[in-house]
């Protein structure tokens, strides 16, 4: 297998927007991996693009089947909700480079299932203020706002994106996301040099 390219940050920081626009981005010729979600399905997402969608039961079935190598669980004012990745006989291929999407907790389990050397990990950082902004925009776009549920994780995120857990992550390098357009142009060049060193 390639490398794993794998996008952390936190809430509204941009990860998304970079996410899609490194996809297209034909040189990288990154495959995705699509994650699993018990959460319900927001405005404008699509089933099996930005998440698979499933429910509790969906959840405990795959992972009785082995299938789930890594999982985290929000306790949402709507009630619990799950993420997960899910690794099947299709899922990775040899000679592929692969696209992911996660938090913190996220890439140091699925480092520890494919080991250091096949990670790329890429932090992306904004401005707390800007951050909260741009949340607020996105839900008050939804047919329904849960606005509580967009603070919780906001501050969620000062703990689960702590100093502390970012050094022991292990992580280098970081990608400041103030002008979107520099930050993708630092991020592919960054990609392109990791890539290289499997070849």
């Amino acid at each position: 297998m390639g490398k794993i390219v794998y996008l952390m940050g936190k809430s509204s920081s941009g990860k998304d927007t970079i996410y899609k626009r490194l996809l297209e981005q034909r040189e990288l010729l990154f495959h995705t991996v699509v994650l699993y979600t018990t959460r319900p399905i927001r405005a404008g997402e699509t089933d099996g693009v930005e998440y698979h969608f499933t429910d509790e039961a969906g959840f405990q079935k795959l992972q009785q089947e082995g299938k789930v190598i890594e999982d985290r669980t929000y306790h949402t004012v709507q009630g619990m909700w799950r993420y997960f990745t899910v690794v099947e006989e299709k899922t990775f291929h040899e000679d592929r480079n692969y696209l992911m999407i996660g938090t913190l907790e996220s890439y140091e389990k699925v480092r520890a299932y494919f080991g250091q050397e096949k990670m790329v990990p890429v932090f992306i950082e904004l401005d707390d203020g800007e951050r909260l902004q741009r949340a607020l925009d996105r839900e008050r776009m939804q047919d329904i706002p849960q606005y509580e549920e967009m603070c919780r994780r906001f501050l969620a995120d000062v703990q689960d994106f702590s100093e502390e857990k970012i050094a022991a992550a292990e992580i280098e390098k970081r990608f400041l996301n103030r002008d979107l357009e520099r930050c993708i142009s630092e991020i592919s060049e960054y990609i392109r040099e990791k890539c290289k060193e499997s070849v």
